[in-house]
């Protein structure tokens, strides 16, 4: 036996590993921009900044997985669009910054490499990325045999964003007057999963065919609608208006990430009932019998980013958004912290 061949026979698979890449190759180059430099297969990605740097030019990283979303892409056996969730967990955080993602590398990880599934999950990176206008340059794809449950893995991802350090959007100049406006999300993205599959299939004993009364499509559909990815529409807020600050919300809901982006001496107030709120998180609340507080500090209750400009802008800003696809909503305002008021109020 060669030792190829007991390589393989130990579980791993150089030649199919050799054939992904191949597979993959013109995926990949469709997402490269100017600034990629070489190509697929090699020991690292390159990047040239020639042409877009700034006088004081800042490198913004972010590193992000899926969680325990892909659960239910291994359910359902749809494995394209678990990669646009990672993107966007990914650029969403650069974005906040008022930097714009440069490039990104994945890392996916199974027991057993199926060419047909690895395959499906880079196209979904790819996606992710051509909506992100950020490039693939590289990546790792891990094949261990014993760590892993046969048909699962693990994907993560990591990107770097490029901002002007006079430039940087930190939150520093907000003040009471200004106003919060929320950009919807998709549904549940990509957080709480824990809490959605415990209530789901292990409460409800639903599969992810069913299609209980309050869902509009079935449990897996539902479940695996992709994360909103916000990188277009934030970066021209910035460049059109004059953006205070910026939220990803993700777990922890508005309650906690919101005031990441707040100075001292600020508060936010969120009116409740000001932006649509998909069927997925009413049904939810009433299938887990759970509090509104445990709904905003887990999911992102139909808010995938908050953004906070002047007060005077709020409408303007919310028609530029409309008119760039997104659905955007005046969802509160700044006011002056008083003692040990809340960070975040959401007032019914």
């Amino acid at each position: 036996m060669s030792q190829d061949d007991r390589y393989r026979a130990a579980g791993v698979d150089i030649e199919k590993a050799d054939q992904f890449i191949k597979n993959i190759g013109d995926l990949v180059k469709s997402t490269h921009t100017k600034g990629v430099v070489g190509g697929l297969g090699g020991f690292s990605g390159l990047f040239s900044l020639a042409g877009m740097t700034s006088a004081e030019p800042v490198l913004v990283s972010s590193t992000d997985g899926v969680g325990t979303k892909l659960k239910i892409a291994f359910l359902t056996n749809q494995h394209d669009t678990i990669g646009i969730d990672m993107v966007a967990m990914v650029v969403n955080d650069i974005v906040v910054t008022g930097a714009k993602p440069l490039f990104l590398l994945d890392y996916l990880a199974t027991g057993k490499l199926e060419l047909g599934v690895a395959e499906a999950v880079i196209a979904g990176v790819v996606d992710g990325c051509r909506q992100a206008d950020c490039a693939l340059i590289g990546g790792e794809t891990a094949e261990m045999p014993g760590m892993y449950p046969p048909g699962e893995y693990d994907l993560a991802g990591f990107a770097v964003g490029l901002a002007d350090r006079a430039a940087i959007i930190d939150g520093s100049r907000v003040a009471p007057g200004a106003a919060v406006v929320g950009l919807a999300s998709s549904g549940l993205h990509s957080n709480g999963f824990s809490l959605v599959r415990k209530i789901v299939f292990e409460e409800l004993g639903l599969a992810v065919g069913d299609r209980p009364a309050g869902l509009e499509a079935t449990v897996g559909e539902t479940l695996l609608t992709p994360t909103k990815i916000y990188v277009k529409p934030v970066l021209a807020i910035k460049n059109e208006f004059d953006l205070l600050a910026a939220a990803h919300i993700t777990g922890g809901g508005l309650l906690e990430n919101l005031p990441r982006v707040l100075p001292p001496g600020c508060r936010a107030v969120i009116e409740q009932g000001s932006w649509p709120v998909p069927q997925v998180f009413s049904w939810l609340q009433e299938a887990g019998k759970l509090s509104q507080r445990e709904m905003s500090r887990t999911f992102n209750w139909g808010l995938g980013m908050a953004l906070v400009v002047p007060g005077a802008q709020a409408g303007a800003v919310i028609s530029r958004l409309t008119e760039l696809g997104e659905e955007a909503f005046m969802v509160g305002e700044i006011t002056a912290r008083q003692g040990d008021e809340p960070l975040v109020e959401v007032k019914a």
